[in-house]
């Protein structure tokens, strides 16, 4: 009975790994309601700084703010990758990772010099492994970002654009979309670009004026861009492990519901085997 113990084992080796797949399953889940929270909660904020600033946009004032400075020509420009620290989430990492690559290589093809920042294990350890330079990187921030991480990760770059150093600045994250949809995207958060008006335009009492407001809303409006990429790719790495895990779950049922039918079968061979031999002895000791 050698194959029946064999596939006894198979057996109680997969119904553990599906309990320890259903049981990640269920913490991604409840994870992901409360990144959810963080994203819906992100955006009427960002939504409102997009008005302010598209109401108070004007050319002539454009030119009095360095964060809207608009190069001729992008020389150089920084890329800030966004993953996870932790896998068993599909291709999530491996779709963000692939997105900065082709990113990178049409900066490169366009002669542009650039200096890559990663936040993430994965994403840090894929770009080590093939020996790509790293110009900073956080693994600290985890899956649940805070407004202080964006602003860390953020200031620096806001300060090489201003100072000339950089002509662009670009972040790569997973959109979410819903659970089962998020994407990576890509959104160039410097220079930035005048907003569009969604919705009929306010009449605001300035004070002390346009200039002193945008002074501060404008970076406020590039932290809030990292921010939200930071909470949407959280979001979106708890909805990319829930349907793996569940996938998962799923796939070993159907293992066991094999497993089970072969080993039964095997079981049934041997007994009738044994029977077989039963009443063969039992008739040669008649003879």
């Amino acid at each position: 009975m050698a194959k029946g113990r064999e596939l006894k084992s198979r057996i109680k080796s997969v119904e553990g790994t599906r309990k320890i797949t259903r049981t990640m399953e269920m913490v991604s889940t409840s994870k992901l309601k409360r990144a959810q929270d963080r994203v819906v909660a992100a955006r009427p904020y960002a939504r409102a700084l997009a008005d302010v600033i598209a109401d108070l946009y004007s050319p002539v004032l454009a030119e009095q703010f360095p964060l809207l400075r608009q190069p001729a020509a992008v020389k150089r420009a920084a890329v800030l990758l966004i993953t996870s620290n932790r896998g068993l989430a599909g291709a999530f990492n491996a779709n963000l990772i692939r997105e900065a690559r082709n990113l990178l290589a049409k900066l490169g093809a366009a002669n542009t010099d650039t200096e890559l920042h990663v936040v993430g294990r994965k994403g840090l350890g894929y770009f080590r492994y093939i020996g790509a330079a790293v110009a900073s990187s956080r693994v600290d921030i985890g899956d649940k970002p805070r407004a202080e991480h964006a602003t860390e990760l953020v200031d620096g770059l806001m300060r090489d654009f201003v100072s000339g150093r950089l002509d662009a600045v670009y972040v790569v994250y997973a959109k979410y979309n819903s659970p089962l949809s998020t994407p990576p995207a890509t959104d160039r958060i410097l220079p930035v670009a005048p907003p569009e008006r969604k919705g009929p335009a306010r009449d605001y009492l300035l004070f002390p004026s346009a200039q002193a407001i945008l002074t501060q809303l404008l970076p406020l409006y590039v932290r809030n861009a990292v921010y939200r990429a930071l909470v949407e790719t959280a979001a979106g790495e708890q909805g990319a492990r829930r349907t793996a895990m569940k996938n998962a779950t799923d796939n070993a049922g159907e293992m066991l519901n094999v497993l089970r039918r072969t080993y039964n079968r095997a079981r049934q061979a041997q007994i009738t085997q044994e029977i077989a031999e039963i009443v063969g002895g039992a008739e040669a000791l008649k003879g």
